[in-house]
């Protein structure tokens, strides 16, 4: 790991101002930690990873205990509940008081969580099981996203978008991991990924270890704001619609990623596992899209990526309800590769917005995305049962105009970019 820089995390939690300036600026020519870096995306690679199982392996829940739409969006409510509730709180005392090893602790609740997925034999218990995979993300994102920022060398948005990245690569496999070795072998084979979970458990234990040392310089007193940084009302305002942003993007993403599979088995007729092949195309273009959004955000200002990945896929968000197999394939991939782009804009703005809540507001934020996903499911399920997948994805087509309220989004300081 890099040799240790004394930073405290006092110091990353004080407004943008221009006496900061020095500091950025030997962030900046230290560069970043890739091996941090690279350590939290592969940790993110496995959370998420292990998060997708749940979605992936609905169909064979769905056969075994004769679920409905709206149940099976209630075991997504079930893991996004905790996951979104408890991230902001984690966030709140981890500003307070970093916990270097909380997420090695954190990723154990996945750990039990497969486990007793694997083993669930009734719907309550695999609502039980779902919460404690959502239980483990809530620890983990919040003080990951912390690390990516302290290992950023002042590249913020590039440093989110690697963070970002292995978790939407994690999210793709998912479904490769279900269609290969779950279907074939069965629920009990849930199991076998409980490896995976130990496996992180190690790597951010190490992390930790780097972590600890970068957070025990003495305080830092916060000195006034920059005169160009937006009034309190204006961030407020600010925040609101980044949150409504990321509710039309999540929101969309959960009814591709909760129910897509159903949606291609029920219009085209196609087996469960090439379904989920399908959903492993738009998850990895998600991914991809992920990662560009952060270092085009450093390069251009995050506005503009903002206005470009939510606008830019509504034409085609439009047009995949009327399109045939291999044109909704395609269709599905450009979708994915625009719309993430904005996660991490949206993100690393709202934390510039108010860097003195740094964890606060990323926990908020990813509690958000969480939360949207979980009630948005449970919602969409709901819908289905009482009209048909085919009218929620007609339905869902709409969300990316609400790309629209980024026009009020102020404009940050360039030092804050």
């Amino acid at each position: 790991m890099n040799k240790p820089v004394a930073i405290s995390d006092e110091t990353l939690a004080v407004p943008v101002v221009l006496p900061e300036a020095p500091l950025r600026a030997s962030m900046s020519a230290a560069g970043p930690a890739y091996i941090v870096l690279a350590g939290i995306s592969v940790s993110h690679f496995l959370n998420d990873t292990m998060q997708s199982l749940i979605a992936s392996v609905y169909p064979i829940l769905k056969d075994a205990y004769a679920l409905n739409f709206a149940q099976i969006g209630m075991i997504t409510l079930a893991f996004q509940f905790t996951a979104s509730l408890l991230q902001p709180v984690v966030g709140h005392v981890t500003d307070k008081k970093a916990q270097p090893f909380s997420l090695a602790v954190g990723m154990s609740s996945t750990f039990f969580g497969l486990l007793l997925l694997s083993v669930a034999s009734s719907y309550p218990t695999i609502l039980i099981a779902a919460a404690l995979v959502g239980l483990g993300s809530a620890v983990f994102h919040p003080e990951s996203a912390r690390i990516a920022r302290l290992a950023s060398g002042g590249r913020y948005g590039f440093a989110q978008s690697v963070f970002q990245l292995g978790g939407s690569f994690g999210t793709s496999m998912g479904p490769v991991l279900a269609a290969l070795i779950v279907v074939p072998f069965g629920q009990s084979s849930i199991a076998w990924f409980s490896s995976i979970a130990f496996l992180a458990i190690l790597i951010l234990w190490r992390i930790g270890q780097w972590y600890k040392p970068q957070i025990a310089a003495k305080k830092f007193t916060a000195p006034a704001p920059h005169p160009d940084a937006p009034s309190s009302r204006r961030v407020v305002i600010a925040l609101v619609v980044l949150v409504a942003l990321l509710f039309s993007k999540q929101l969309y993403v959960s009814s591709l990623s909760s129910y897509y599979i159903f949606y291609l088995i029920d219009r085209f007729g196609v087996s469960t596992q090439a379904a989920q092949m399908y959903l492993f195309m738009f998850l990895a273009a998600n991914a991809i899209g992920a990662f560009l959004g952060g270092p085009l955000g450093d390069r251009f200002g995050r506005k503009i990526v903002i206005w470009f990945s939510i606008l830019g896929a509504l034409p085609f968000t439009l047009a995949l309800p009327y399109a045939g197999l291999y044109a909704s394939a395609v269709l599905t991939i450009v979708i994915g590769l625009i719309i993430s782009s904005t996660t991490t804009s949206i993100i690393v703005f709202a934390q510039e917005l108010v860097p003195h809540r740094f964890g606060m507001i990323s926990g908020a934020f990813f509690g958000v995305a969480f939360g949207i996903g979980g009630l948005g499911a449970a919602v969409l399920g709901k819908l289905a049962d009482h009209t048909s997948i085919a009218f929620v994805y007609q339905v869902c087509a709409f969300l990316p105009a609400i790309g629209l309220l980024a026009v009020f989004l102020p404009t940050l300081p360039r030092h804050a970019r």
